[in-house]
């Protein structure tokens, strides 16, 4: 009678009763010293998938800042508008989490600093220069958000038209050019930052990038200056939908530019100069 152990697989059979799935599985055949063969069926329960959870998506008029020096920027749109360049999840958890984190902790800063009372955040913008690092990100988090949320829009994006066009394409030299330009820079930015369209202190169209929260408003910035169209360059404003893709992100934000808005800005920068 030879010992030798003979083993048997057979094949894997499911079968869902009463919300558990019973597989039967590895049936060995033995050869026993009898020389009489028995058959083993294991029985394994294995959970079903449970329900997928769902996601319940506000709306933007619900969310609302503590009570404090800053309100929000009322978003012009709902979360779904700006699809497909924008998903409605990420314009969801960027306006009512991080733009809201951002808005409560600066009136907080506000509330505790007697000499930012009841200023502009222009004005406390050109207060950040480093030497408080707690406002410096929560102001240029609130104000460089606030003014991203009214630089894009729905069924928008194209070129400028009218005083805009003909100053960028006297400033770069094409509208191309200048697309091209912005591109790179909020491409290139290291890490976490934005790219910007400035009006700088000569009265040029200018483009640039700054790193974390900073602007072009704030000291000892690169090309100071007025801010016309900003950019958000953060992982948390594309990554859900784009990745590290961020190339992508950056083509799909010129399909909704709001042009007209870029437009009004650039003529009252002017007309302070």
């Amino acid at each position: 009678m030879k010992s030798k152990m003979l083993e048997d697989l057979s094949k894997i059979t499911l079968i869902n009763k009463k919300g558990v799935a019973l597989a039967l599985c590895f049936s060995l055949a033995f050869v026993l010293p009898s020389c009489k063969r028995k058959k083993l069926t294991e029985v394994v329960e294995v959970p079903l998938p449970s329900a997928e959870e769902k996601v319940t998506i506000g709306r933007p008029d619900d969310v609302t800042a503590d009570e404090g020096q800053f309100a929000l920027t009322k978003l012009p749109y709902e979360y779904n508008a700006l699809m497909p360049s924008i998903d409605i999840l990420t314009m969801e958890v960027h306006y009512s989490k991080h733009y809201l984190t951002y808005t409560n902790n600066l009136n907080k800063l506000v509330a505790a600093d007697a000499t930012l009372t009841d200023l502009p955040i222009e004005d406390i913008l050109k207060k950040c220069d480093g030497s408080n690092a707690d406002l410096k990100n929560n102001a240029g988090g609130y104000y460089n958000h606030s003014f991203f949320w009214e630089g894009m829009a729905a069924k928008s994006g194209g070129e400028p038209k009218d005083t805009l066009a003909t100053v960028i394409a006297k400033d770069f030299g094409s509208f191309e050019n200048f697309k091209n330009q912005f591109s790179d820079a909020a491409e290139k930015q290291f890490g976490s930052g934005w790219a910007w369209l400035v009006l700088d202190k000569t009265g040029k169209l200018q483009v640039t990038s700054t790193p974390n929260q900073d602007n072009p408003l704030m000291p000892k910035q690169t090309v100071p200056g007025t801010p016309l169209l900003n950019l958000d360059v953060w992982e948390h404003a594309y990554y859900l939908d784009y990745q590290y893709k961020r190339k992508k992100y950056i083509d799909n934000f010129f399909k909704i530019i709001n042009w007209k808005k870029v437009s009004e800005r650039y003529e009252e920068a002017i007309t302070k100069k």
